[in-house]
Order: C-alpha cells, then sequence, then structure tokens
C-alpha cells in the first residue's frame, strides 16, 4: 500500500504545479484588458468548476450542507470573502509587477500566515519541541525568502518611474495585501472541515469530500472578482474588445487558467486530507513553495527579468533557495511528526 503522506505530498506539489502556473497563459492576451481575461478566469475557476466538481464528485450534496451547523456555513463564506479580496488583489499585484516578483511575495506571506493560524489551533497537543523548532524555522526562511524576492525586484522600480511613475511601491502594496488575505482561503479549508467530513458520512470519497468546502468558498470569489470586471469593462469601455479579431483564442486561454486554477485546489484538497490532521498547515506552506518555485521559474523562461541587472538575480536566485530549505524544513516536520 502506498504511503499515505508521500501520496498526500505528491498531490500537493502537482497542485502547486497547477497553481503556480495558471496565470501563464495571460502574457497572450494582448488586446484584451485585464477586466477582459479576469472575468471568464473568475467564472471558471470560481463558479463552473466548483459546482461541476462538487456535483459530480460528493453525493446528497444538499443533505450535506443541509447536516451541518449554520455557524460553519456563515464561517466558511465569511473566509471565502478574505480570499476574494485577496484574489482580486493578486490578480492586479500580477499584472503589475509580473509573476517572478508577485507570487514570491504574496505567496510567501499567504503560506506563513494559512500556516501560522491552522498550526496553533489545530496542532494543540500534537506540536512536540523538535517540529516545533523546525516549523519556527522553516516559516522564518520563508519571510526572509519573500523579503529577499522584494529586494530583488527593486530594479523594477527605477526601470517603470518613467512611463508609470510609482508601479512597482503600489504593486508591492497590492501585493502584501493580497497575501495575507488570500491564507483566508486555507483558513475556510481548516475550519470548513465539518463540511467535508459531513460528505464522507454521506458516501462521498475521502480523496473528494473537500469538494463540498471548496463551492462555498469560491462562491464569494465569484461574486467580488466578476462583480469588479464587469464594473471595469463599463467604466473602461473593454467590452467591446470581446468583438476584436482573436477574442475566441483569448477566451480559451482566459477558460484554461480557470481550469488550472481549479485543478489546482481540487488536488490540494485530496493532498491535504491525506497529509493527517495538520495537513491544512504543512499542506498548504508546501503548496506556497511550491507556487513560487514554479511561477518565478516561468517568469524567467518569459523573459521577464531579461534587462535586469545581475545583482537583482543573485538576490532572486538567494531568495529561492530559501524557499526551497523551508520546503525541505517542512518536510522533516512531516517526517517528525509521523515518526513520533
Amino acid at each position: 500500500m502506498a504511503d499515505p503522506l508521500a501520496a498526500g505530498l505528491a498531490l500537493v506539489l502537482l497542485a502547486g504545479l497547477f497553481q503556480g502556473s495558471f496565470m501563464l497563459p495571460s502574457k497572450w492576451m494582448k488586446g484584451w484588458a485585464w477586466e477582459n481575461y479576469w472575468l471568464l478566469f473568475a467564472t471558471t475557476a470560481y463558479l463552473v468548476c466548483p459546482w461541476l466538481f462538487a456535483v459530480v464528485t460528493v453525493p446528497r450534496l444538499a443533505e450535506v450542507y443541509a447536516g451541518v451547523p449554520p455557524e460553519t456555513i456563515a464561517r466558511t463564506l465569511a473566509f471565502g470573502l478574505g480570499w476574494a479580496l485577496g484574489a482580486l488583489a493578486f490578480g492586479l499585484a500580477i499584472d503589475a509587477i509580473g509573476m517572478a516578483l508577485g507570487y514570491a511575495v504574496i505567496v510567501g506571506i499567504a503560506a506563513t500566515a494559512g500556516t501560522l493560524v491552522p498550526l496553533l489551533v489545530l496542532g494543540q497537543g500534537i506540536l512536540g519541541p523538535a517540529r516545533a523548532a523546525v516549523t519556527a524555522a522553516a516559516l522564518a526562511l520563508m519571510l526572509a525568502g519573500v523579503a529577499v524576492c522584494s529586494l530583488a525586484g527593486r530594479w523594477k522600480e527605477a526601470d517603470t518611474r518613467q512611463g508609470r511613475p510609482g508601479l512597482y511601491r503600489r504593486g508591492l502594496a497590492v501585493a502584501i495585501a493580497s497575501g495575507l488575505l488570500s491564507a483566508c482561503g486555507n483558513l475556510g479549508f481548516a475550519f470548513g472541515s465539518p463540511i467535508s467530513e459531513r460528505a464522507e458520512q454521506l458516501g462521498a470519497a475521502e480523496d473528494l469530500a473537500t469538494n463540498a468546502i471548496w463551492v462555498l468558498l469560491a462562491l464569494p470569489l465569484f461574486l467580488l472578482n466578476a462583480g469588479y470586471s464587469l464594473l471595469l469593462l463599463r467604466r473602461n469601455g473593454t467590452l467591446a474588445r470581446y468583438r476584436a479579431s482573436g477574442s475566441p483564442r483569448r477566451a480559451l486561454l482566459a477558460v484554461s487558467m480557470g481550469l488550472m486554477w481549479m485543478l489546482g485546489m481540487a488536488l490540494y484538497g485530496a493532498g491535504a486530507r491525506s497529509l493527517g490532521r495538520l495537513g491544512p498547515s504543512f499542506g498548504w506552506a508546501i503548496l506556497m513553495c511550491s507556487m513560487v518555485l514554479v511561477s518565478s521559474a516561468l517568469g524567467l523562461l518569459t523573459g521577464e527579468w531579461r534587462d535586469a541587472p545581475a545583482p537583482a538575480h543573485r538576490r532572486l536566485r538567494a531568495g529561492l533557495a530559501l524557499l526551497v530549505a523551508a520546503i525541505c524544513l517542512l518536510g522533516l516536520a512531516n517526517h517528525l511528526s509521523a515518526a513520533g
């Protein structure tokens, strides 16, 4: 029988691959404004896919929600609203400062916040001194990696000062806010666990029961992101761009972004469950770090840092190395738990 910890880790890393690359198709959206492709992405990722996944994989879905305390539903929706604000800021930040730097800052902050809270609440009694020390070191490395990556991106500030003054600083501020708010996604998953437990009781497979949580978390995501996109389409007069030449290809790219995002979330839910009681904490940290590595590699490969000076490249590599070390330490923390 396969080791459930190894299987869970593999699922989380695969989720990181999809989550770290889902913004890549936006690089081929020239001719469309941000709101053009973000509306289609939000509709696919936050509305169509969650309901489709839940209806197909969770039997008696209505009974699942009916059998869960109302406060659990309300709490999950509230975390979804916080995550919605973070997702909106995420799209704006990536558009402003790029994939490599944007992911590093947003994901590093989200990893720290989303790891600490479930750990402190759910880890009582099973977080020994050795594991606590290793986990603290890993979180410190995450924050250090974020700081170094942010310093690496300072060259962008001077590079954009002439054409778009203050773009880097504003983008970095939005990225920090996004990181803090995006942690609500994992908090909703962690504290919405009675929903997946109820789904299992009614016949859902353990690896798929979390799809019942994503529906509630993603609903505020759709409402806020789609609403803001529609506002921009009207205010900026960009609705007509849907009729421009090449729009069907761009629409397919936007839909593919949504599919990749939701597939990553579904894989993360299954993987975190396999990692055990602290899966929502350690699984989230591993997901976030792997997202940074994938997105940074893609940002470099697509030329985002082509004009960066050599010191900026060195700082970026150093920051990514710190994040890799954080992943390794979190793996050690899980090993200590399993050995204990």
